[in-house]
């Protein structure tokens, strides 16, 4: 017998690795129960459920028991130790991602399944990093470090109890039969192993069969005849409308209206649902973000991971495009990055007209709060609507404009935390919340402070928009994009449960309903609004996801609605006053509560067919012919030499990427690759500012001033703000001799950037350049001291 064999590990070391593994699984459970009832979201850690986590974590052990053994062998007859070693490095890695997942879970109260392909890498690092991304890394180096040291602690622990678990023979029959005996308890997000969970949900994902087997090309085409429900509640101009929409990041209507749970925290918006056409149970039709845009403007269906997520878009109608085409001057207006959930790209395809985004502030405006790793989402929501209304508005054209906040989302931190945490306070103190609504409000001070201040945001927005052209005659929607998910949720559906307010000076009467509507049903009914009052160009079929608003007042449920939980995850439909949820059938009450109900076995077959219409409608092109189309598609060609080489040097994932590569090889004199890589990168980000500077600037390099002007004046154009344009611009006019030219870009800078301070050098030389060939040169102007939120408050 030789050492090798001597020293080879044994049944008796394996099964004490995985004892100690469900040990640490044991600890992370715990520490999940823990952190839920600190927060204020479960009544007491020790409960039915708790001892459910700890079954399907015993049958998650024994899964990974049964799965490891064979390498372990394998490795342990080939050399000794390996095995072992293999197997610990492998479980080390699975707690640290359950590690991961579990405090994923804690702060946002849903598990991460599916939708996690939905992302993209750089979207998820975006994501984490504006939610305490620095925070998050350090407590997780800490927690790893104590976890694996806890991992290591327990196996020598376990050696002083090994002799009562060697009787157990054979180890691995125990182990199935503990695995088996975990697939008959019941399991719910909260007690499920959570990398079993993510892994269950991606599998169940990619194999999903969404075949379509219907005979009928456009299955979402219809006629455009839909109810005229709004008509008789305004009292409508001659002159079309403005459109206003204000879609507020997480507000639930948990947060807003008569009743709401957390109720005191929207005083205005409050106020604002009893001077207003006002749905108290509205629903959005996603749980994040990704959605809102598609749903609310287009009545759009989903695609596999949200519609704008698409490759390729096919043909499509939106409010965007349809009232472009009748004369409206459209816009969208956010403070972060509008590449983010590919914002951008979704607007260019409906040829916005104006598009403000992070890049077009400037210094005038104060950007959110930086986390402790120096990271901010953008622009809070009173600079954002500070900023949008210092941009003229004509009096002679009708306006569609489009509002996304961002401050009531992680971090949390507002302008003025202090003072709105002082509200919280006072609102607590005198309010009559119940012990366990007070304990959460309590542990989430600083979320129901941007409550309060994006509140107060929306009514400086309201009152100062009276001054604006036309405002009698402008239609206001205020919605919520989904519920803010950190504060516990009551159910199911109250994730998208949102609350839904038009405001406008020509309502002729209020009114409250308590039906059940949906995103969906906005666009068609607010365009039914416009053309039985209007002569417009409209669409003589259409493909509305919905239909038209309910305007009854008592509770009732007589609409199909999907709900699309998270990228990737289909799991919600609902069919009159039946939802069906992730495998179970409930009823709806006038409360939006839901309870257990019997019957509606046909919704789980109602929702897998129209999982398939919505996957045959959004990859195949089939929502509308072309005929209907009011902009079609114009997608970026490439041949296929091109693509080849574009594949070999740049994934198409990361745009800033695309862009660093790019200009690396147009600083290597290598223009033509460059400008291939350019419009490759704003195929798929087309509001990457510095990509389109650096085309305007490889252009002027080839020698082709005109064509680089023309590119540049239109970033200035988009965004006014941004001083690399403008730097780029006196470049391309100064070597092109275009001394007038450079002139008036003089008075454009300093009339619009903040930043003009920081090109003053090509200033400077186009002014002495001018005075040499003898043409008149104006002084400089004084610059005016920037604008500051107390300042306009």
């Amino acid at each position: 017998m030789n050492t090798s064999q001597i020293d080879r590990y044994s049944l008796k070391q394996y099964t004490r690795l995985m004892i100690s593994f469900f040990g640490c699984l044991f600890v992370l459970a715990l520490f999940q129960y823990g952190m839920l009832y600190y927060k204020g979201v479960i009544d007491t850690i020790f409960s039915v459920s708790f001892l459910k986590a700890i079954v399907h974590q015993i049958g998650f052990t024994a899964l990974m028991g049964i799965v490891m053994v064979l390498p372990f062998n394998f490795w342990e007859n080939l050399r000794s130790k390996y095995g072992f070693n293999l197997v610990f490095v492998l479980l080390s890695f699975v707690l640290i991602f359950e590690a991961l997942l579990t405090a994923y879970y804690c702060t946002t109260l849903v598990p991460l399944g599916s939708d996690i392909l939905g992302y993209s890498y750089a979207d998820m690092k975006i994501t984490i990093a504006n939610s305490g991304g620095f925070m998050i890394s350090f407590y997780l180096l800490i927690g790893i470090s104590i976890l694996i040291s806890l991992f290591l602690a327990l196996y020598r622990i376990t050696s002083k109890v090994y002799h009562r678990i060697s009787k157990m023979y054979p180890f691995t029959i125990v182990l199935f039969s503990l695995f088996m005996a975990s697939l008959f308890t019941d399991g719910k997000p909260i007690n499920q192993n959570k990398v079993q969970y993510l892994a269950v949900n991606v599998y169940n994902t990619s194999t999903e069969d969404n075949s379509y087997t219907s005979k009928e090309e456009y299955p979402l085409v219809q006629s455009a005849n839909v109810e005229n429900v709004l008509g008789e509640y305004f009292n409508l101009k001659e002159e079309k409308p403005n459109i206003v929409f204000i879609m507020v990041e997480g507000l639930g209507r948990d947060f807003v209206g008569e009743g709401a749970e957390y109720g005191g925290f929207t005083p205005y918006l409050d106020s604002l649902t009893t001077k207003s056409l006002y749905w108290e149970n509205f629903l959005s039709n996603t749980g994040r973000t990704f959605g809102v845009l598609p749903s609310l403007l287009g009545s759009l269906p989903f695609g596999k991971s949200g519609f704008m997520e698409l490759e390729e878009y096919p043909n499509k109608l939106t409010m965007f495009s349809v009232l472009k085409n009748n004369g409206y001057h459209t816009s969208f207006y956010q403070g972060t990055n509008s590449s983010f959930d590919k914002v951008d790209r979704f607007l260019t395809s409906e040829n916005v007209d104006f598009v403000l985004d992070k890049s077009g502030f400037g210094s005038k405006y104060q950007k959110q709060a930086e986390d402790a790793a120096g990271s901010s989402w953008g622009y809070p929501d009173m600079e954002l609507f500070k900023k949008s209304l210092s941009f003229e508005r004509g009096e002679n054209q009708p306006r569609l404009e489009v509002y996304m906040t961002i401050s009531t989302h992680e971090p949390f931190i507002p302008p003025n935390q202090d003072l709105f945490e002082g509200k919280v306070k006072n609102i607590l103190e005198n309010g009559s919340f119940d012990s366990r609504v007070e304990k959460i409000i309590e542990k989430n001070d600083n979320v129901f402070a941007t409550l309060l201040y994006t509140d107060d945001a929306i009514k400086w927005f309201m009152e100062s928009y009276k001054t604006q052209p036309n405002y009698e005659n402008t239609i206001f929607i205020i919605t919520g994009d989904h519920r803010l998910i950190p504060i516990p949720q009551r159910n199911t559906i109250s994730r998208f449960h949102v609350p839904m307010i038009m405001f406008s000076p020509m309502l002729t009467t209020t009114r409250k309903m308590s039906s059940v509507s949906s995103h969906f049903d906005i666009t068609p009914s607010i365009l039914a609004l416009l053309s039985n009052s209007y002569e417009l160009k409209m669409p003589k079929k259409v493909a509305w996801m919905g239909g038209a608003l309910d305007m009854e007042t008592a509770f009732r449920s007589t609409k199909n609605i999907p709900l699309m939980r998270n990228k990737n995850e289909l799991k919600e439909y609902i069919s009159k006053e039946k939802l069906y949820t992730d495998g179970d059938i409930m009823e709806l009450d006038e409360n939006m509560n839901v309870s257990s109900a019997f019957g509606g076995g046909s919704i789980e077959s109602t929702l897998e067919r129209f999982k398939s219409v919505n996957h045959y409608v959004t990859t195949e092109n089939k929502i509308i012919p072309d005929s209907l189309a009011i902009f079609t598609i114009q997608k970026e060609q490439f041949t296929d030499s091109e693509t080849v080489w574009l594949n070999s040097v740049y994934d198409g994932k990361d745009s800033d990427k695309g862009y660093f590569k790019a200009r690396d090889l147009a600083w290597n004199k290598k223009w033509d690759k460059a400008l291939l890589l350019c419009r490759y990168n704003l195929s798929g980000a087309p509001s990457h500012i510095d990509t389109k500077i650096l085309m305007g600037r490889v252009n002027s390099w080839k020698g082709n001033h005109e064509k680089a002007a023309e590119i540049l004046q239109e970033c200035i154009s988009v965004n006014p703000n941004y001083i690399d344009s403008y730097a780029a611009l006196f470049d391309v006019y100064y070597w092109s001799d275009k001394l007038n030219e450079g002139l008036e870009l003089i008075d454009k800078v300093e009339a619009n950037s903040s930043s003009a301070n920081e090109i003053v050098d090509k200033i400077s030389r186009a002014r002495t350049i001018a005075r040499n060939a003898g043409i008149k040169v104006h002084k400089p102007k004084q610059k005016e001291p920037a604008t500051t939120i107390a300042s306009v408050k």
